[in-house]
This record gives structure tokens, sequence and C-alpha cells, in this order.
């Protein structure tokens, strides 16, 4: 990477910020286009005369190399604060059976405050027998999120509570976590110290203890899940990831763009924190045509977990509606499954088995919901 290239990747990314960002994007294009040109021209003007036949015919390659950067600079836009996106989550209402409870709350905390909507089943309303924290994805709010998933369902069979938070665009204008700010990647600070004091409050407030306390999470979503399990041992006993990153997988929004189109780097993980329990059980989804996430970055939230190159206990093959898919458990020496990935072929970045009411969903597929709840509550039972 030349001087000149990676001082223009800085100075993109601080134009990038909420205050920039409207009147900066042609700015950052242009800026990119120029450079990208110039790098991919220079290696032709070293070795053949600077004639105009020599310069057309190198262009194409440049716009192509162009095209490729401008695509990653316009997903980057979508993931930064003060950005502009098209996209829209779905004014949908979730079902909610009769005797159930949705309720609209806001909560507040040293760290910042979120509103949240909260599901408590009509069987155990005063005392749910657990509670499931679902991260939404980019675009999405609690609502379209509880729809598509059909959680509130699932959660309802086993008497589970669920609670919702949602981003805002005040915070993230396509209504992200945050995920690839080192700030966000923390104990006790950022948004994981926000999602963190919702929980203790709401298991306070129902008498839940670890042992019954999950979360789960898409795209953006899951990577916040990713963290939070991470560095919350204490809190979670088990976390669904779905569709998303390891963390440390970025560090700022040009790094995100890459983990996101190419595979997260090994080298940037982050470890795994242990608690006294041990660190925090995983299931993972993701599927194998996902455009948007790269398919990799699960195997790289296994190997995070677990170690690289160690082998699952077991892998089978298996398909539901028609939809093929792979298996792999990790389990403990006395049997427990500390970790399950699910490679889902032919999915792309969708929900698998949701309901077609939300956003980002795919019908087809194992029911990812009922096997979140089913590794949740394995250990538990």
């Amino acid at each position: 990477m030349t001087r000149s290239f990676a001082a223009a990747l800085r100075r993109a990314n601080r134009l990038m910020r909420p205050a920039k960002l409207t009147k900066s994007a042609k700015s950052i294009q242009k800026m990119m286009t120029g450079l990208m040109v110039k790098s991919a021209l220079a290696p032709l003007a070293a070795l053949k005369p600077k004639t105009a036949k020599s310069r057309k015919a190198a262009l194409p390659k440049a716009g192509r190399t162009l095209g490729a950067v401008i695509k990653q600079l316009r997903v980057a836009q979508s993931l930064m604060p003060g950005a502009r996106t098209g996209a829209k989550a779905r004014l949908v209402s979730p079902s909610v059976p009769a005797g159930a409870q949705y309720l609209s709350r806001t909560h507040r905390s040293a760290a910042g405050s979120r509103g949240y909507k909260l599901y408590l089943p009509a069987s155990h309303s005063k005392r749910p027998k657990g509670l499931i924290l679902m991260l939404h994805g980019c675009t999405q709010s609690p609502d379209d999120f509880a729809a598509g998933t059909n959680m509130n369902a699932m959660a309802e069979k086993h008497g589970l509570a669920v609670a919702y938070p949602a981003q805002t665009g005040s915070h993230n204008a396509a209504s992200c976590w945050n995920w690839f700010k080192p700030g966000d990647q923390l104990r006790g600070a950022g948004e994981p110290a926000i999602l963190a004091s919702l929980v203790r409050k709401l298991t306070k407030e129902f008498g839940i203890d670890r042992d019954t306390t999950f979360v789960a999470g898409l795209s953006a979503g899951g990577a916040m899940t990713a963290t939070l399990a991470d560095v919350y041992p204490d809190i979670f006993a088990a976390a669904g990831v779905h569709s998303g990153l390891p963390r440390g997988a970025a560090r700022d929004v040009l790094s995100a763009v890459m983990a996101m189109r190419n595979g997260a780097a090994p080298f940037d993980i982050a470890p795994v924190i242990s608690g006294s329990s041990g660190p925090v059980r995983r299931i993972i989804f993701h599927g194998d045509a996902d455009s948007t996430v790269h398919p990799s970055n699960a195997s790289m939230i296994v190997s995070a977990a677990v170690g690289t190159g160690t082998q699952p206990t077991k892998v089978s093959k298996r398909s539901v509606r028609g939809r093929g898919y792979t298996r792999s458990e990790y389990t403990s020496a006395d049997g427990v499954a500390q970790l399950e990935l699910w490679m889902i072929e032919g999915t792309g970045h969708a929900w698998s088995g949701g309901r077609a009411a939300g956003s980002y969903t795919d019908a087809e597929g194992p029911d990812a919901s009922a096997q979140m709840i089913r590794f949740f509550l394995a250990k538990s039972a």
C-alpha cells in the first residue's frame, strides 16, 4: 500500500464522522477515484511509453478496481452514523398470544439509554423461566425483528421473556449496532455496557439467574451478540449468532467493510473471556451464499471460542424443506454441547426459517429460533 493511498484511507475514515458525512461522500469518492486510478496506472507507466493509446488501454482495469472501492465506500456509509439509507424497517406488529404482554419501555444507564420492547409469556408473565436478549440487524426495528424471527411464539412455549432493544438513527443512521468501533467492543463501555445494564435490570426484576439468560442477534446484532458473549460471561449462559462477525473483526468503518466482504483476519480476532462458569456456550448460523457478511466469519467465531484447529465432536449433513445444511457440534468431556455451527446451503443474508412478515428472513431451511432455544435450554434443563 502506498503512503498516499494509506493516507487517503485515514482521511476517508475521518470524513465518515457524523458531522461531515453528508457533505463529504462525493469528496471521498473523488479522492479515492484519483488515487485508485493513479495506483492502477503507475506500473504500466513504468513499463510502457506514456502514449494516449497505452493510457486508454489501462483504463478498463482501473475502472473495475474503482467500482469495487466505490461499492465498499457505499457499504461503509450505511455502517456509520450520519449515513443516508433508503432501507427501512417493516412496519409490522408481531403476534401476541392471549394473556401475553408486549410492552414498550426505555432503559437508562450511566453508559446511555435505549428503548426496547419486552415480551412476557402468558403462562409466566410474573416470573418468566428465562430471558433472551434479541439484537436486530441494520435497518430493522424490534417489531420487525420479532415478527421475522417468530421468537415470541417460540419463547411462549417455554415460558421465556424476550427483550428487543432498539438501536436508533441518532446513534447509527442505518440502525446498526456499532460492533466495529473499539469503544463498543469492551466490557464496561459503550453499547455493550448499555445492553448488559438492561439485562441486569430485567433479571433482577423477574428473578432470573445467569443459567437461563441468553442473547441472540442477526448481522450487526449478531456481531454485537458475539461481543457480549465474549466480555460478559458472568451475565449470559449462551449466545446465538446469526450471520454475524467475531469481536475484533474491525476497528473502524474501512476494516468493517473488508471483514464483511472478505472475512475477518485471524490475527484481528479478540480472545474469548471465560467467567467462573466457563465461556459462554454458542450456536452459530450462517448461509453459505451470504454476500453481505462473508460466511468465513462464522468459522472465525468458532476458532475464537474453541481454539484454532479444534475438530468438531460430530458433523452431520441433513436437509429440511429442500434446504441442505451442515451441523458441526463441539461438546465438553461431560457431553454438554459447548458450540454448534450451522452452515446452510444456498441461504443469503437472512434469518433461517424466519417468517415473511419481517425483513431479512428465509422461510426455507432449519428454524434458527427453535434451534437456538433448544440449544440455550439444553444445559439448564
